[in-house]
């Protein structure tokens, strides 16, 4: 008898991504994904409350390496990214196709556009900085210089419906300004967004600078809202009913900065908001002349 005769099949094991391994939900939950039609496609992880935490740890772990990196070293590793994507190409067009009812051709073209997501903010990592700081004239003997710095931990609401490309759209600015983020995935869509943390991980991502959850955002979002530990919070995902305000008046507890819901067209050029939403601006006053050398911050 052959060996492919009677094969059993190798069905894949979806896990989150935290911390660059790979855990199974510490609840033990999973739940069902369908596709379009309501056929079976996988289990996947039902994230508790504990896993986002672990997860926020992780993030803030990873913070002061990766926001501390050039940002020539964070473009390259997002354009390996986008490398590692292309040799799977094949397997993105099937989830994506799967998991939001596309043709081959439609799934493929969202696939394509994420890939080249992934390089246009790669192509920012070191330009960001020249458009959003410089040197700001003043009254007085003074150079006064402002630059931007990244906020901190951002949790990210993933697009419900955008499996992959809208996925892509939401991190990739995130980390591309040196933060590191806390990823709820799509709750219908969730199997693109897992076999991402796949790819991060062969990519020089360090780990812990995205780390993704599947589950429900109505249950982590809260959670990561009020979180002490979160600086920032993206909404996207956070359609239908009254979650988008809960959450909204949750991150007001310290102060996060949040970017609310709003409609896109993720297959539109980006342009350069999502870029600026989770920066911060340093500025930094330097005496001249006969002041000495000496200089302060606010």
């Amino acid at each position: 008898m052959s060996e492919s005769t009677n094969r059993l099949n190798v069905f894949k094991t979806y896990k989150l991504y935290v911390g660059g391994k790979f855990p199974r939900s510490e609840s033990g939950r999973v739940y069902e994904v369908t596709d379009t039609k309501g056929k079976w496609l996988a289990n996947a992880p039902l994230s508790s409350r504990k896993d986002a935490r672990d997860a926020v740890v992780a993030a803030r772990k990873a913070f002061g390496g990766w926001s501390g990196a050039t940002a020539y070293n964070r473009g390259q590793i997002l354009y390996r990214v986008a490398e590692m994507l292309e040799g799977r190409r094949e397997q993105f067009v099937r989830e994506v196709g799967e998991a939001e009812g596309l043709s081959k051709q439609k799934a493929a073209a969202a696939v394509d556009a994420a890939i080249d997501r992934w390089v246009w903010y790669a192509g920012w990592t070191d330009k960001i900085a020249q458009i959003t700081g410089g040197a700001n004239p003043v009254a007085g003997p003074y150079f006064n210089l402002s630059s931007p710095e990244p906020t901190g931990v951002v949790t990210v609401l993933a697009p419900q419906d955008s499996s992959f490309l809208g996925l892509v759209s939401v991190i990739a600015p995130v980390i591309a300004t040196g933060n590191t983020a806390v990823v709820v995935a799509s709750e219908r869509h969730p199997l693109p967004a897992l076999s991402l943390g796949e790819v991060l991980a062969t990519s020089d991502l360090p780990g812990g600078v995205v780390n993704i959850l599947s589950g429900k955002a109505s249950e982590m979002g809260p959670h990561l809202a009020a979180h002490q530990d979160v600086n920032a919070i993206d909404l996207t995902g956070a359609t239908g009913g009254d979650l988008a305000r809960e959450l909204e008046i949750a991150a007001a507890e310290n102060l996060k900065r949040v970017l609310r819901p709003r409609t896109e067209d993720f297959t539109a050029s980006p342009g350069t908001d999502r870029l600026t939403a989770f920066l911060e601006t340093k500025t930094v006053w330097h005496p001249t002349g006969s002041l000495g050398a000496g200089g302060s911050s606010y």
